[in-house]
């Protein structure tokens, strides 16, 4: 008698972990494409460098902080709007590499 209760619990404890198992897939795929979904969306909005405050230029621009997103944001103050996307290299701190690769993400409205 005690065999047969436990080989039903061990049956019943190897199907329960196959389902889990066959289940953990479609939820992790789902979450995936939901936080895909969302970095594209995220990488896909343009960032006007005359109207973005220091947490939207630290936020959405790849290598750019908070200190980096002041200067930016002092710069325009003191010089006014900017008139091109080039003139973003004038910032201290900002080389052509951080510009290159935040290039597509930039606007001047």
């Amino acid at each position: 008698m005690y065999k047969t209760v436990f080989s039903s619990l061990i049956v019943a404890f190897l199907v329960s972990i196959s389902l889990s198992a066959a289940a953990a897939p479609g939820k992790s795929v789902d979450s995936m494409s939901s936080g895909e979904e969302l970095t594209q969306a995220q990488q896909s909005a343009k960032v006007n460098l005359n109207a973005a405050d220091v947490e939207t230029l630290s936020r959405d621009l790849s290598g750019i902080g908070a200190a980096k997103a002041k200067a930016i944001v002092a710069y325009r103050e003191s010089n006014g709007p900017f008139t091109a996307v080039d003139e973003l290299l004038e910032v201290k701190g900002i080389g052509k590499a951080l510009l290159e690769k935040n290039r597509d993400r930039l606007v001047i409205q």
